[in-house]
């Protein structure tokens, strides 16, 4: 898949990719919002409270209880259509001021299960908080998009692989894939995108009890706090946002800033490798990097097959090292996961990264209510990241121009990273055919007149450059304050004791770092 990996390193299923993969329409055009965030027929749906419950399946920690709330299908026609969002929550355990909700990325991430997985980085929050999180529209359990069997599959293959030597083949085969995720996705697809989640996340806010709304928001999920706060000013309490997401660069550009960021982040990875006598690629950093570019090419050539009858290729192979760079802490798995691939043909270490759902068998959900975790189409991540993105972007390059200008953008983005600049292109390609996206997020999201706001930039992220940090505080007003984390991987919160620290004393007590303030290294902390 494409896009920034857009969850939090602690938790392990996550998605790779910035910015765009496929499909989805929400229009330029906003429905009227009262200055409460309110509007006409939209009471009913404000005055709702949570009912909790325990959490129901194996998996689920004990003390962690679920619900739901009802929002309109479309905000213009809200006395139509109503969809349910699941919701999950940690009950604060001290002296409650309220809620703190958090959103882990994707675009995609199905919160209640990312809040189940890896609750325990949050229970400092407790101390004052309910931590709440939530399925987004189109996401998990919320009304779950889906592309069919395959067919996301089908069209990145289509346009990373071979027949990316046939542009005008692969914009049929993106066609195609288009129509099969609005057969399998229903009446939510019109409506997904990140506007109508932040108007979603405005109703949770309501039904939680809140009058401000607290927020804690990695990659993907910076981008929607970013956009409730222009939406929603008046109603912006203490509001992090960790792993900040671009507001304004077209794909092409983030595209580029995402190949180059993981080929740095690859770059440090071979550099580790290299000092272990284990490392597959030997102990000459330069030689490893060039033994893996033709790693990737010979499986792009001659595929492996694998356990599940599928082949194995070289994008899949860089799908799973994408995957793996986001957080330090997988490196010894990848290293052992890519001997076992080099050694033994076993692709079973790669597989666990690379999947994500895609190309998986889909069970296939319709209805409006909550979808039962087990009827969650396998495919749904990597669905709902394309829908979500190409919901929210504005661009639609016709075909002529794309044809024309496709060679000279694959050298650009295999100059920006001979591993992952075929795999990134796609992003380019994948909104083709598809109604074109709000152009709100990259015009109106700017000159906040809002609290503070804390900004966590990582230096060594892979996936949000830390220069989007910089560039959304700047365009976000004076509201925004960056913290600098100066270490590795994507996002800080659950890499860096000290910006874990900084995070929960901000939202605990309300005390903001001074502007200009960074954290070292994480070794360095210790």
């Amino acid at each position: 898949m494409l896009a920034k990996l857009s969850t939090r390193p602690a938790v392990v299923r996550r998605c790779a990719a910035t910015g765009a993969t496929a499909l989805a329409l929400v229009g330029a055009g906003l429905p009227a919002v009262a200055s409460d965030g309110t509007g006409p027929g939209l009471t009913r749906f404000y005055g709702q409270q949570v009912k909790w419950s325990p959490c129901k399946g194996e998996d689920m920690p004990r003390d962690l209880q679920c619900g739901k709330v009802t929002v309109p299908l479309d905000y213009g026609r809200p006395r139509a259509r109503t969809l349910d969002l699941a919701l999950a929550r940690y009950r604060a355990t001290g002296k409650k001021r309220g809620s703190v909700v958090l959103n882990f990325g994707g675009p995609g991430a199905a919160g209640v299960s990312e809040l189940a997985a890896g609750g325990d980085d949050f229970m400092g929050l407790t101390d004052n908080y309910d931590v709440v999180s939530f399925d987004p529209r189109g996401v998990g359990r919320s009304s779950p998009v889906s592309c069919g069997d395959g067919a996301a599959e089908a069209s990145i293959t289509a346009a990373s692989g071979a027949e990316a030597d046939h542009p005008r083949a692969v914009l049929e085969q993106l066609k195609k894939a288009a129509a099969e995720c609005a057969k399998h996705s229903g009446p939510v697809l019109p409506h997904i995108g990140t506007v109508n989640t932040a108007r979603d996340l405005d109703v949770i806010r309501q039904a939680l009890g809140d009058k401000k709304l607290n927020y804690l928001g990695f990659s993907y999920g910076t981008r929607l706090g970013a956009v409730y706060a222009a939406r929603f000013p008046k109603k912006v309490g203490r509001l992090v946002l960790d792993g900040v997401d671009t507001l304004t660069e077209p794909m092409s550009e983030q595209g580029v800033a995402g190949a180059e960021g993981q080929q740095t982040a690859l770059d440090d990875f071979i550099d580790w490798c290299a000092e272990d006598i284990a490392c597959p690629f030997g102990q000459d950093a330069r030689d490893a990097r060039e033994q893996v570019v033709r790693l990737v090419h010979s499986l792009d050539e001659d595929p492996v097959p694998t356990d599940f009858g599928q082949e194995f290729t070289g994008q899949d192979l860089v799908g799973a090292i994408s995957q793996a760079l986001y957080s330090k802490q997988l490196w010894p798995s990848l290293e052992r996961a890519i001997a076992e691939l080099v050694e033994d043909g076993d692709t079973r270490g790669v597989m666990a990264f690379a999947s994500g759902g895609a190309g998986l068998p889909v069970r296939q959900q319709r209805h409006d209510g909550l979808v039962d975790e087990n009827d969650v189409p396998l495919d749904n991540l990597p669905a709902a990241l394309m829908a979500i993105n190409c919901a929210d972007d504005p661009d639609r390059p016709a075909a002529a121009t794309i044809v024309r200008e496709l060679g000279r953008l694959r050298t650009e983005y295999e100059q920006a990273s001979p591993v992952f600049g075929r795999y990134r292109l796609t992003e380019l390609l994948m909104c083709y055919g598809r109604p074109k996206g709000t152009d709100y997020i990259r015009e109106d999201v700017r000159d906040l007149h809002t609290p503070r706001m804390l900004l966590v930039g990582t230096r060594g992220d892979p996936a949000t450059p830390y220069r989007w940090t910089v560039e959304t505080a700047k365009r976000l007003g004076d509201s925004a304050v960056v913290l600098d984390n100066k270490g590795e991987g994507h996002t800080g919160y659950a890499s860096s004791k000290c910006v874990h620290g900084k995070v929960d004393a901000f939202l605990l007590y309300g005390s903001l770092p001074p502007t200009g303030s960074s954290c070292g290294p994480e070794e360095d902390e210790h």
